[in-house]
């Protein structure tokens, strides 16, 4: 048997679900997991992010069908609001714009 967690963070809250899985699992077996013990846990997580949000194991980005290891944290990944680049920019633009009026 493997030892796993599944992770999953809103802007609120951490979640994590502690798994046990056959030897031979998959990031797949370990979602159906941690999804089962979310509705126990009454999470209140919206069912469609257990089937289409891409996943990673300790930060890279992974298949739902690769085995996981024992001790792996595998990780749920929620849409980003905005591109960080372009946020960037956005920003670097703006403090060009406030320093050429004020110099």
């Amino acid at each position: 048997m493997k030892h796993c967690v599944v992770a999953y963070a809103t802007r609120e809250r951490q979640y994590l679900w502690r798994v046990e899985l056959p030897a031979r699992a998959t990031i797949a077996d370990a979602l159906a997991a941690a999804r089962h013990a979310a509705e126990h846990q009454r999470a209140g997580l919206d069912p469609a992010l257990w089937e289409a949000a891409p996943v990673g194991v300790f930060g890279e980005p992974r298949m739902r069908d690769a085995r996981v290891e024992d001790g792996d944290r595998i990780e749920l990944y929620r849409p980003l609001r905005a591109d960080p680049r372009a946020r960037r920019r956005e920003r670097v633009q703006r403090e060009r714009r406030n320093r050429a009026k004020g110099g």
